[in-house]
């Protein structure tokens, strides 16, 4: 299993934003800090935005802003929101020949399930302490 480039990239941004200035931070120093796409960024936050995790504002003094306490917000409910997978494979969709008694199914819903639940032990901002967080500071005070 491989994460999608829109999940990594909405991890990143949202650790990005845990550090954040007093003012917004704007979409064009994301990209130039991540060197991402613009387009592909801006469906990211317009995915992050809608679930109310980022505050977006438009205009000359807008940027973005984290919406929600780092604490509270887990890495597995992160990826699980931004990959939205819920199963790894759908024999059903498939057609499969081997499925009647095959237990190949359980076995991957057990493994992710057991992977959310890892995941879940972690919260946005475990991702940001030690020297990651340092990273992102310095990240900022090189782009002000």
């Amino acid at each position: 299993m491989q994460l999608t480039h829109f999940t990594d990239l909405g991890i990143r941004v949202l650790m990005y934003l845990t550090h954040s200035r007093p003012e917004p931070i704007k979409i064009s120093e994301i990209v130039e800090q991540f060197q991402v796409p613009r387009n592909h960024l801006i469906k990211v936050v317009n995915k992050l935005a809608k679930l109310e995790w980022v505050l977006t504002t438009r205009g000359r003094n807008g940027g973005l802003q984290l919406a929600i306490a780092p604490t509270s917000l887990t890495l597995g409910t992160i990826i699980r929101q931004l990959e939205g997978c819920s199963q790894l494979i759908d024999c059903e969709k498939a057609k499969c020949k081997l499925s009647v008694g095959c237990q190949v199914k359980s076995f991957l819903d057990n493994g992710l399930k057991a992977f959310y639940e890892e995941m879940n032990r972690y919260t946005l901002a475990d991702t940001v302490k030690g020297q990651t967080g340092n990273n992102i500071i310095k990240m900022h005070m090189s782009y002000a």
